[in-house]
């Protein structure tokens, strides 16, 4: 008997700046995120991307990916997508892009990664206040010239 349906597994997932393709069809992603630094709150994230990639699978399926806020329950953005693979040995690439993304605070907030309602990855993405050089002390003097 042959299998109609495997749930894949998630090879990777990646948040980043941008993503873009080669002619070749080969995917460059762009400015790799371990973690957000801000120098205030609130602070707005022009454009965050997740770079998922899905193998080992049979069947059509729908991704879910969203961000969580600090508080664990709070969905801040979400995004689905309807993919197939027609073959175990294939891979799908799928992309989700979150424009315009507010972050009131900072903190721990999360990425979750699933396929048909089943959870296969939740990852940190830290958002953290950063002190900017020289803010808020004023310009040192000039030194009088000779």
């Amino acid at each position: 008997m042959n299998p109609t349906r495997i749930l894949p597994d998630l090879q990777c997932s990646l948040v980043c700046e941008d993503i873009r393709q080669e002619v070749t069809g080969n995917v460059i992603l762009l400015g790799v995120i371990a973690l957000l630094r801000a120098p205030q709150f609130p602070v707005t994230a022009h454009k965050l991307c997740v770079f998922n990639r899905w193998t080992a699978g049979l069947g059509q399926f729908t991704e879910t990916v969203r961000l969580i806020a600090p508080d664990q329950t709070t969905v801040l953005r979400e995004s689905k997508v309807k993919f197939a693979l027609q073959d175990a040995a294939h891979n799908a690439t799928n992309l989700s892009v979150f424009g315009q993304l507010e972050f009131t605070a900072p903190g721990l907030y999360f990425v979750e990664v699933l396929v048909d309602d089943v959870m296969k990855l939740r990852y940190a993405l830290p958002v953290v206040l950063v002190q900017m050089p020289n803010a808020g002390q004023p310009p040192a003097p000039a030194e009088p010239a000779a």
